[in-house]
């Protein structure tokens, strides 16, 4: 039986991109009206993000009709609590609040359980102002939602809104798959396309009010139960292989419980 471990697909690393990131835009696709803007962002705006754009703490790209193509769509604004009025530009707990609020908001906004969310290929990003616009007291965050995850190195292009878009059964297009010899070393793909892996469940592997256990212990505890649960959806094959992604403290301080289970197949 081949089990595999993998760090680095999840949402869940995604603040940590963006906390750490310069801040700032340039280039002909910004609207100079957003570059410092001390007023919240709009709500269900669309935007073409890349990567780059993502890994920046604030952006003002211009926005675009949400029927035309675009791989970012704002699903949640609001201001800052009043505890971040006199916190530096990149106070810590700035990226555990986003992560918290961005995550909570995502799941709803997709119609998906916190299991469907880390088994999508899309993710979510979230925006400040930018230092000028801090300085001069704005105080609110923007989440989106991208067409890719931290792995991309481009976005695809999402519908007219991504709205409920994981209710029901939802289209393989939109569910992260593998492909390679190894989860570990496989290109993450949509599962509409051909692979070898398929990321079919999540395991919790601790209280949302508990002391991080541990490496060891995230990761036995993933393995054991991916290996059941995989075994399960696989329906019980006399032989099968699975991997398994968890993650680490950092991970589990901004509020991530839960690790990837994946199974090797082609369906």
């Amino acid at each position: 039986m081949l089990i595999k471990r993998l760090r680095s697909y999840s949402v869940a690393l995604l603040f940590l991109t963006a906390l750490a990131a310069c801040s700032g835009d340039a280039g002909a696709d910004v609207d100079p009206d957003q570059v410092d803007a001390v007023e919240q962002p709009e709500l269900g705006a669309c935007r073409v993000l890349s990567p780059d754009d993502v890994a920046k703490s604030s952006n003002a790209t211009k926005t675009v009709d949400c029927a035309k193509p675009h791989t970012a769509e704002t699903f949640a604004v609001g201001a800052l609590p009043e505890s971040f009025d006199d916190v530096d530009y990149d106070d810590k707990a700035l990226g555990k609040f986003a992560y918290q609020t961005c995550s909570e908001n995502y799941s709803k906004f997709l119609g998906a359980d916190d299991s469907l969310v880390m088994r999508t290929v899309l993710s979510w990003a979230w925006f400040r102002p930018s230092e000028k616009a801090w300085d001069d007291g704005a105080r609110w965050y923007r989440c989106d939602v991208i067409g890719g995850g931290d792995q991309s190195k481009e976005y695809v292009n999402l519908p007219a809104t991504t709205r409920d878009l994981m209710l029901g059964k939802p289209n393989d297009k939109w569910m992260v798959c593998a492909d390679g010899a190894s989860v570990a070393g496989s290109v993450k793909v949509p599962c509409s396309e051909p692979h070898t892996w398929r990321a079919v469940t999540t395991i919790k592997v601790g209280a949302d009010t508990a002391e991080y256990p541990g490496d060891r212990l995230v990761e036995v505890k993933s393995r054991d139960f991916c290996s059941k649960s995989v075994v399960a959806w696989l329906n019980y094959p006399p032989d099968y292989q699975f991997g398994y992604t968890w993650f680490h403290e950092a991970e589990w301080e901004a509020g991530n419980r839960r690790s990837v289970c994946w199974a090797k197949t082609t369906k």
